[in-house]
């Protein structure tokens, strides 16, 4: 049974169906999260709240905007997404609140910011080597949050084409970012 029957079922409230959904994309969904967050305690309580949070809104997936496997990697990236940026606004409330009595930032602190910033700067060398259409699909998907068919409709191509670039893409970019490690 594919995916979208699947979730299909889940909607529905079949537990079996979900036990076999959970089976196909949790790990996928923990890869992705892994990717963003970093943080492998924190991916894993990430990846749970998406697939709690799949079992919770099945019935919001339509099978005619896309593949279940796409629907539910976008709610993965977006909740990662926001534990990182969370992550961010709780670390400037304590700069802020630290700067308020008068004293500087925490080792640690300094640390995370440089590489951090590291990080940012490697990405960015990465997508650099990519082709133009390549980077275009890919930082519409992933920083931009367009799913897959919306990127289609914006850069006027059939969606084939654009998975075809965002998978060679992502591949080069796997490559490259691996060669940082």
């Amino acid at each position: 049974m594919e995916a979208d029957e699947l979730l299909v079922r889940v909607a529905g409230g079949d537990q079996k169906a979900f036990e076999t959904l959970y089976g196909l994309v949790s790990g996928p969904v923990y890869g992705l999260v892994r990717r963003v967050v970093r943080d492998p305690a924190q991916s894993e309580e990430v990846a749970q709240e998406v697939l709690l949070e799949l079992w919770r809104s099945a019935a919001r997936f339509d099978p005619g905007r896309g593949s279940a496997l796409s629907w539910v990697l976008t709610l993965a990236h977006r909740r990662a997404v926001d534990r990182v940026r969370s992550a961010r606004a709780a670390g400037e409330r304590e700069r802020r609140e630290a700067a308020r009595h008068g004293s500087g930032p925490a080792f640690d602190q300094v640390t995370e910011e440089v590489e951090a910033g590291l990080e940012r700067e490697w990405v960015r060398r990465c997508l650099d080597r990519l082709t133009a259409l390549q980077r275009q699909s890919v930082t519409l998907a992933y920083y931009d949050g367009y799913t897959y068919r919306e990127v289609a409709e914006r850069l006027s191509l059939p969606l084939g084409t654009v998975k075809t670039r965002m998978r060679d893409g992502l591949t080069r970019l796997r490559d490259c970012l691996g060669s940082a490690a």
